[in-house]
C-alpha cells in the first residue's frame, strides 16, 4: 500500500517496513549514516516560506531540496523519498501525480530519478553485491532486495537467465522488518560473508548462513539510502543512473524495458 508523505507530515509513520516503534534498532557498529543535511534557504525566498509552512505542520520532517516546480507558484518538495507541491506562498500543499501531456511525462518521476541517481553514488560498488554476465553486459540494473520477499527470491530464481541476457546485477540490502530485526541479522550475515554471492543465494532458499568476523556491513546505509529513494517494496529494480523500472520484472521483459530505454531515454 502507498504511504503518502502527508502521512508523514502529520505525524504518521511513512516507512512501508519500518519496525514497531517499540524494538530497539540494533545497528552493526560503524555503519550509522549522518543525518540528511538539508539545503539552507535565504530568509523571504519562496523556499523559504516553503520550508516555514513544512515546519509548522511538522518540524520533525527532513527535506532534500526544494525548487522551482514545472507548475508556475509552486515548489517542488523533495522529502522522505516522496515528491509534493508547495505554493510559494506556503498556503497550499499537493501531491499527485503531475503529468506532462506534450512530452508524455510524469514530472515526479523525473526528479525523484534525479535524486536517485545522487543516492546511488554514494554506494560503492564494493558493498554491493554483484551476479554479472560471462560475456557482454548490455545492461546494469541495481535492485534493492530482501532475503525473505517472495518476489525477491523469485527474481533470484533467474539471476542465471538475466546474467544470460546481458543484464548486471547489482544488489543492495533492504531488510523489510526494519533495522535490528531477525531479518535485518539475516542480511548483516549476508553482507559479512565471505562469498556474499553464495550466501545471499542460500539465504533466499532458506539455509543458514553463518555470522562471519564483521567489523561493519554496509546494511544500514542501503537500508536508510532505500528509504531516501522512495521505496515502496522489494524488489525494487532501477536502472544504473536512478530511474525506476518497478518491481518484479520476469528476465524477458527487463530485457524488453532496458532495450526500450536505450531506444527512448526519455520515456518514463
Amino acid at each position: 500500500m502507498k504511504r503518502l508523505l502527508l502521512a508523514t507530515l502529520f505525524g504518521f509513520s511513512l516507512s512501508a517496513c519500518a519496525q514497531p516503534a517499540e524494538t530497539p534498532q540494533k545497528v552493526s557498529p560503524g555503519t550509522e549514516a549522518a543525518p540528511l543535511k538539508e539545503p539552507s534557504f535565504a530568509a523571504g525566498t519562496p523556499e523559504a516560506r516553503v520550508r516555514e509552512a513544512l515546519t509548522r505542520i511538522n518540524p520533525k520532517i527532513q527535506v532534500e531540496s526544494i525548487s522551482p516546480a514545472p507548475i508556475p507558484g509552486f515548489r517542488e518538495v523533495i522529502a522522505t523519498g516522496q515528491v509534493v507541491y508547495v505554493s510559494d506562498d506556503g498556503k497550499y500543499l499537493f501531491q499527485g501525480g503531475l503529468l506532462d501531456i506534450v512530452n508524455r511525462k510524469d514530472m515526479g518521476e523525473v526528479a525523484m530519478a534525479k535524486v536517485r541517481k545522487q543516492v546511488l553514488a554514494t554506494l560503492p560498488q564494493a558493498d554491493r553485491i554483484v551476479f554479472a554476465p560471462t560475456g557482454t553486459t548490455k545492461h546494469t540494473v541495481v535492485v534493492l532486495t530482501d532475503v525473505e520477499c517472495g518476489y525477491c527470491r523469485k527474481f533470484h530464481t533467474d539471476i542465471a537467465q538475466y546474467n544470460k541476457l546481458g543484464i548486471r546485477v547489482e544488489y543492495l540490502a533492504f531488510p523489510r522488518a526494519g533495522l535490528g530485526s531477525p531479518d535485518y541479522q539475516k542480511m548483516v550475515a549476508v553482507w559479512c560473508a565471505a562469498d556474499r554471492k553464495k550466501a545471499l543465494t542460500d539465504a533466499k532458499n532458506d539455509r543458514p548462513v553463518a555470522q562471519g568476523p564483521c567489523a561493519s556491513t554496509p546494511v544500514d546505509r542501503e537500508y536508510r539510502a532505500g528509504q531516501r529513494m522512495g521505496l515502496e517494496g522489494t524488489p525494487m529494480i532501477l536502472t544504473d543512473d536512478g530511474r525506476l523500472l518497478g518491481g518484479y520484472l520476469p528476465p524477458d521483459a527487463l530485457l524488453q524495458r532496458l532495450d526500450a530505454l536505450d531506444k527512448n531515454p526519455d520515456a518514463s
